[in-house]
């Protein structure tokens, strides 16, 4: 088993971008994300940087200290960056240095890599397009669409662009917002299901293992497909369906509580 973290201390992970399959312009949401989960103590990125199609990506390696490793393209219609990623994957699991891994790619062929490593008891989060094959998502402990991290950063750079400092040449680089896309509807009938099962005798669940629970089952579940930062923020935002509840915790600390609000009640 994989030497793990002391407690208290922030995770070490080990993140391995596909290059071919993993838009530049992520990079900052991207590791903004992975910070919420651990320290990056290594940032690898694979593909043929002989070539003009990686250009993007060059620009931004330096500033991220992300290291590229390069992997010829020997045979036309062949991903031999794949290979190369999931070598160095299996090389850095046998140092037991690591508590997780940080996959980037919308490519199916990792799914059973990241399956490996949790067979290993390590923490893998995938982050990929929304075209990203189901296996892959599923294979993962939890799975973020890059979408969400290009959204946030345009809506950040936006903001910074357009505050009152701006000028109005600043103001005019700032990107036209395109139509929004129309948000997908909350899983009221899952969510709820998962919270009966949690409810104490009152039917009220802890917040916390509510959302350890829904991606336990769900991956791919986050807040912001449906326009919300937080969980608690989506609980609250269906008042119909559930009731939240601020307690007291251990040291007078605020604990949430969510209740589903049944029919008729």
């Amino acid at each position: 088993m994989a030497t793990h973290s002391t407690s208290g201390s922030q995770k070490h992970l080990a993140v391995l971008i596909d290059a071919d399959n993993a838009p530049a312009a992520i990079v900052e949401g991207l590791f903004e994300e992975i910070a919420k989960y651990g320290v990056a103590s290594v940032k690898r990125i694979y593909g043929d940087w002989t070539g003009p199609q990686l250009g993007s990506w060059k620009k931004v390696l330096l500033d991220h200290s992300i290291q590229p490793i390069q992997q010829f393209a020997y045979t036309k219609g062949k991903n031999a960056t794949d290979s190369s990623l999931i070598i160095d994957a299996m090389d850095l699991l046998y140092t037991r240095r690591f508590d997780g891994f940080c996959l980037v790619s919308s490519d199916s062929d990792f799914t059973r890599l990241a399956s490996r490593l949790r067979e290993e008891g390590l923490t893998v989060y995938g982050f990929g397009e929304e075209k990203t094959p189901k296996p892959f998502v599923a294979a993962c402990d939890k799975f973020i669409y890059i979408e969400l991290l290009r959204d946030e950063v345009a809506s950040s750079s936006s903001a910074e662009i357009q505050g009152e400092s701006a000028t109005p040449v600043d103001a005019a680089k700032a990107p036209i917002a395109a139509e929004p896309k129309k948000k997908p509807k909350v899983p009221i009938g899952f969510i709820a299901k998962i919270m009966d099962d949690l409810a104490d005798e009152d039917g009220w669940a802890h917040l916390s293992a509510l959302g350890t629970n829904i991606t336990k089952l769900r991956p791919d579940f986050d807040p912001r497909t449906h326009g919300y930062k937080k969980l608690s923020e989506l609980i609250k935002g269906q008042p119909q369906a559930f009731e939240i509840q601020t307690r007291n915790g251990s040291g007078g600390a605020a604990v949430l509580y969510a209740r589903h609000r049944q029919p008729g009640k």
